[in-house]
């Protein structure tokens, strides 16, 4: 089963799952910093959508159909006119160069099959000078915190392709990025980034 099945199979189950996630009340200050043309890759269920201002165009992505719906109730419930979502995969999305004004990405790239890849398009389709707003959970800096991540990411690879041990910040910065900010908020394991493309 690839990661685009496995997370259509726990779409029912993932908001949930996702509450006992501490770091879920960061959503909504990292989403008031989102402004202008907005995309939010790895939309998922629509955690995220209820914090974004009324005044900014957000299109939001995810390769899982099933968790699209549950995004699409979430616009419904809300009432939000500003927000549309595309079925899309990350790594090979069909929007122009210079497209957006800020991108977000909640947990994502922990999953993305070819994160680089992910990364590098997330620069294509910006602005130059647009920003990355990321709340990740990434590999630590400290290898007894690693040995502790390598035993969950042997269950979190099963379940939903999910890796605890991958060196995000690394990969955003192989993707072109400079990183203007970065807050650790569990140690180092989870981590907000802000970053830009180049002018």
């Amino acid at each position: 089963m690839n990661t685009k099945d496995k997370y259509d199979k726990v779409a029912k189950i993932y908001d949930r799952m996702e509450k006992m996630l501490f770091f879920n009340k960061y959503r909504k200050d990292l989403i008031s910093l989102a402004s202008g043309k907005v995309l939010e890759v790895g939309v998922g269920t629509g955690a995220n959508l209820p914090y974004y201002s009324r005044n900014s165009s957000v299109v939001g992505i995810d390769f899982s159909k099933n968790m699209l719906e549950k995004s699409k109730k979430v616009i419904k419930s809300n009432n939000m006119t500003n927000i549309q979502l595309l079925e899309m995969d990350i790594q090979t999305m069909s929007f122009e160069d210079n497209t957006f004004d800020c991108a977000v990405s909640t947990c994502v790239f922990c999953t993305v099959p070819d994160p680089i890849a992910g990364l590098k398009e997330v620069y294509r389709v910006l602005k130059p000078g647009g920003k990355v707003l990321f709340l990740e959970h990434m590999r630590s800096e400290n290898p007894l915190i690693n040995i502790f991540l390598f035993m969950m990411s042997i269950m979190s690879k099963i379940f939903l392709g999910t890796s605890m041990v991958r060196k995000t910040q690394e990969n955003i910065e192989k993707a072109g990025f400079k990183i203007t900010e970065r807050r650790d908020l569990f140690f180092d394991v989870v981590r907000i980034i802000i970053a830009e493309k180049a002018l």
